[in-house]
């Protein structure tokens, strides 16, 4: 045999590390697959304990033990939202019970109408009869009472969920500095003053986003609070909270999502009360955008809301609902941290006219005046 055709010795160990490889990817895939709802857990709440962290330093630098100034701030968290949840869900409950009562009502209209104009005689009691000895309205039952316990799984779930995600926010929070001593620990010195940079920027645009729209929230709460106090709207509470949350922890768009549940609710009022709250809405978005927003934002999330609606729908693409929270924090991170690091420059010509430089380049010639010679005069004797 020919020794030239013999096959080559590294080739059996390339096929062995091929297959390794392959197989370290395929394992490494299927766990990354298997723990996606865990990574995004950790993600929400490692972003939260960012957020809390300056509430939580300042606390801890007056004296208070971390852990406790941690507890503090998440009870008040946690106060807030079973408040907002409690308020919504007595709104929505009135609601479908003023529905439920008046349903009947309603009904007798629609049959009266029907009645009158295509000269049928129903009446409610047969439509109902009807409805009740249905054979969908069975089925529906036996899907529904089976769903129930599809609907239990899902609110078990999410709780579960909370709870993991509130742990792990609490502990991101209550131990951050040891978190970034760990961290730093493994890296070389001029590795760990970038860590600690990108940390520090994290936290202050997180924080300060955060903190500003929650200021805007109030702001914007309180003012539609009066708004439907004054047009004498039921809830007007619970209305005003959510107005206040939804327009500001959606982009561009909350605003105007935020004010259809006041404006359907206004309409079944009085029509001319939803025109009034949509009025409200639109100059107040105004308002806000030109007035308010630039004199909170300027120092803690200066982002362009082009780039902020772009960055909130890559971010629903992405993770969702998640995304879309966590969005802005990360974008204006990013933005701060590579601003730190970009060098700029002058613009010489921004495109709008000419230049400084061409001005002063090409300027335009003045006028040559002719220049006459003094006359000669005889020179002075010594």
């Amino acid at each position: 045999m020919d020794p030239a055709a013999r096959m080559p010795r590294w080739l059996p160990r390339a096929v062995v590390l091929v297959l390794a490889l392959y197989a370290c990817f395929q394992l490494g895939s299927w766990a990354f697959h298997q723990l996606i709802g865990l990574l995004i857990n950790i993600l929400i709440a490692f972003f939260l304990a960012v957020a809390i962290e300056p509430a939580v330093s300042r606390m801890a630098a007056r004296g208070m033990r971390r852990g406790l100034a941690t507890f503090l701030v998440f009870l008040a968290v946690f106060v807030t939202s079973v408040g907002f949840v409690v308020l919504l869900g007595s709104m929505i409950a009135g609601q479908i019970i003023d529905l439920i009562e008046g349903f009947p009502g309603y009904l007798d209209d629609v049959i009266n109408s029907i009645n009158s104009t295509f000269h049928t005689e129903l009446s409610r009691l047969d439509i109902q009869d009807s409805l009740l000895r249905s054979d969908w309205l069975q089925k529906y039952v036996q899907n529904s009472a089976s769903g129930v316990l599809d609907v239990s799984a899902t609110v078990l779930g999410g709780l579960f969920r909370l709870l993991t995600i509130g742990l792990f926010a609490f502990y991101f929070a209550a131990d951050g500095p040891r978190l970034r001593r760990a961290l730093c620990s493994v890296l070389p010195p001029a590795k760990q003053a970038e860590v600690l940079r990108a940390w520090e920027i994290a936290v202050a645009k997180t924080g300060g986003y955060l903190y500003s729209r929650g200021l805007m929230a109030l702001i914007s709460g309180f003012a539609h609070y009066i708004l439907f106090v004054n047009l004498d709207m039921s809830y007007a509470p619970a209305l005003a909270v959510w107005v206040g949350l939804v327009s500001q922890f959606i982009p561009t768009i909350g605003t105007y999502l935020a004010g259809a549940l006041p404006m359907l609710i206004a309409f079944t009022v009085n029509p001319w009360y939803a025109l009034y709250v949509l009025g409200f809405v639109v100059v107040y978005q105004q308002f806000e955008n030109y007035v308010l927003q630039p004199k909170l934002t300027s120092k803690t999330v200066d982002i362009h809301p082009a780039v902020a609606f772009g960055s909130v729908v890559a971010g629903t693409a992405l993770l969702g609902a998640v995304g879309a929270l966590i969005a802005i924090p990360v974008v204006a991170t990013l933005q701060a941290f590579f601003g730190a690091y970009v060098k700029r420059y002058e613009v010489t010509d921004d495109g709008s006219g000419p230049s400084a430089t061409s001005r002063r380049r090409y300027r335009r010639p003045r006028p040559q005046v002719p220049h006459w010679p003094r006359p000669w005069r005889r020179p002075k004797p010594w």
